[in-house]
């Protein structure tokens, strides 16, 4: 019997090395629709092009395909749907992708479902000279495209010449991911009230908490939460400085954020699709918050996973994409405790020099199951970086397991004191 061929949107080497190691692996041979720097760190978006692209090399592909996936963010969500339908693969409808995606749209889903968990929000139009009177929230409020990803062009608002400073940045930049998306909604969501709206931001109102990330999946419009991560941010910043797993929420708070989960996932109709979804959740007035839903499972969970459970969520992924019930996750991991730790500066400068690959090499001989990811090279700029969040720039992503959280903790210092970047600021006296 011949192996399935499963295509990915966005394949790249870290994440090719954990799906080769899933129990299903040896069934598959796994090609590239798309390689990751196709969508990453690209100049545009050209999504009639990518499509075309990932197409013929489906469609070259020796024997047919089975399964079309991806754990990347836009363009590749959407993508996905076309695909799919184009090559009658399981997966989620188009229209449900992007009431997922676009965050207005989103947000008006949820307000039917889970009006008590979500901010106020406004749609509004960046260019309006008028905007901030006509935004019925009172600041501070959150400001963000209604299409993005890394929290690119959001900005925490404290007044009206603030939010004349921030709209300056967001003109510039808003067209990047939003005008694609647009074009995108125009020939298949069927919604033009969203497709054509002029607003193409959102404000809302802050939200304040622990943050964490519910993974899941719906089969046959069967919704199913597996595992929480914890989004743990930057000392008096809203920048991340690490991902955890598993949670340390309660059990029964748990519980309440996956039924509102399914909740906000049935009225927007997503099925047949891994999903992760951001919440806060506020112990002191005991309130559950959603921020986003994202139809897909996330790249920057799945080596966690992999150091907890022996195997990555990519094992959720997979069998959707084949058609299959996925498999609830053990706990066969090395690892009680895993995390992604993001090495940050907060001021602009040049790339000097980053750590050897000797020295990376030494760390994970020093420190079983660490992996460092870097994320800028030398002589790059820091403000040419795409789709950085608003306040900080991404030096590396460190990966660490351990046996609790202390030990992660002191692992990521060691860490720290090897990985050597040097960097030329703009302000020397702000990092």
């Amino acid at each position: 019997m011949s192996n399935k061929n499963v295509f990915i949107i966005g394949l790249d080497e870290f994440n090719l090395r954990l799906l080769e190691k899933l129990p299903l692996a040896s069934e598959c041979n796994f090609h590239s629709a798309l390689d990751a720097k196709e969508i990453r760190g690209v100049d545009h978006f050209d999504i009639d092009s990518l499509i075309d692209r990932a197409s013929k090399r489906i469609e070259q592909c020796n024997g047919k395909p089975d399964a079309i996936a991806t754990y990347w963010d836009f363009p590749a969500t959407t993508i996905l749907p076309i695909l799919c339908r184009r090559f009658d693969l399981p997966g989620p409808s188009i229209k449900s992708v992007l009431a997922c995606e676009h965050k207005y749209w989103s947000r008006l889903e949820q307000q039917r479902a889970i009006p008590e968990h979500i901010p106020q929000f406004q749609a509004f139009d960046p260019f309006d000279d008028d905007a901030f009177g006509n935004i019925d929230l009172i600041a501070p409020f959150w400001v963000k495209p209604v299409k993005s990803f890394k929290s690119y062009l959001s900005y925490r608002i404290n007044g009206p010449h603030h939010f004349r400073e921030v709209m300056e940045s967001v003109r510039q930049g808003i067209n990047y991911i939003v005008d694609p998306f647009r074009s995108l909604m125009r020939r298949h969501s069927r919604r033009p009230e969203f497709a054509h709206m002029k607003e193409s931001c959102i404000a809302e109102s802050p939200l304040t908490g622990a943050m964490c990330t519910l993974e899941g999946y719906v089969y046959k419009g069967q919704v199913t939460g597996y595992g929480i991560v914890d989004s743990v941010r930057e000392s008096d910043r809203s920048s991340f400085s690490r991902y955890e797993y598993p949670s340390i929420l309660p059990l029964e708070i748990q519980m309440r954020i996956i039924d509102i989960a399914r909740r906000a996932i049935l009225e927007i109709e997503l099925d047949n699709s891994p999903f992760n979804i951001e919440f806060f959740y506020n112990p002191t007035s005991d309130d559950i918050y959603l921020l986003e839903i994202n139809p897909r499972a996330s790249q920057a969970h799945t080596d966690l996973f992999e150091k907890v459970h022996g195997v990555s969520h990519l094992q959720v992924m997979l069998m959707l994409a084949l058609g299959q019930r996925p498999r609830p996750l053990e706990f066969k991991g090395k690892f009680n405790v895993a995390a992604q730790f993001m090495m940050r500066t907060f001021t602009n400068g040049e790339v000097c020099s980053v750590p050897d690959q000797k020295t990376i090499d030494k760390l994970a001989a020093e420190i079983p199951g660490a992996k460092i990811k870097l994320l800028v090279t030398p002589g790059q700029k820091l403000s040419e970086l795409k789709c950085q969040d608003s306040y900080s720039f991404e030096l590396a992503n460190v990966f660490i397991g351990g046996r609790d959280r202390l030990d992660l903790l002191n692992k990521y210092n060691r860490c720290c004191e090897a990985l050597n970047f040097k960097i030329d600021y703009v302000d020397p006296q702000v990092r």
